[in-house]
């Protein structure tokens, strides 16, 4: 007698997406202007309603000043069918010292050194990186896939 297999998709609970973006620290930013729309990967800290990262200075930093809308999207893969997936929307801040809120600025830069401590420091790994942003998680979907035994 042949066991069978059918996959079953569900959408994740708040709680189940939430989970799902702390346990990870990369993600594809997506964002657009006009009709481009571009996704780049990046490392992100989430805490509370709000996702922390930081980038280089470019072209993104500038659409995303002219369109701050964004989403985020983190998953966990472990096979075709027994996937989870997160995508959150929500506005793009770019985070100044000098022009907005110190102690945010100061949190971001915190949050970021738990990924890699020696951010903004001289053994950077990635001094071109030299913004800090955050995006708050104005809307959270998630979706899964499994496959459930038939018989």
């Amino acid at each position: 007698m042949a066991i069978l297999a059918e996959t079953v998709f569900r959408t994740l609970t708040m709680e189940e997406s939430r989970a799902l973006l702390a346990r990870n620290s990369v993600g594809r930013l997506a964002y657009a202007f006009h009709d481009r729309v571009d996704v780049e990967p990046i490392h992100y800290v989430m805490e509370g309603d709000w996702i922390y990262g930081r980038t280089s200075i470019g072209t993104k930093l500038a659409t995303l000043a002219h369109h701050p809308w964004c989403a985020l999207e983190a998953d966990e893969v472990r096979g075709p069918f027994d996937w989870e997936s997160v995508v959150l929307k929500g506005p793009f801040y770019l985070l100044d010292p000098q022009e907005g809120s110190p102690d945010v600025y100061d949190k971001a830069l915190e949050l970021v050194r738990t990924l890699v401590p020696e951010s903004f420091s001289l053994g950077d790994p990635a001094p071109h990186r030299m913004a800090l942003f955050r995006i708050h998680m104005s809307e959270v979907t998630g979706r899964a896939a499994s496959r459930r035994r038939v018989t």
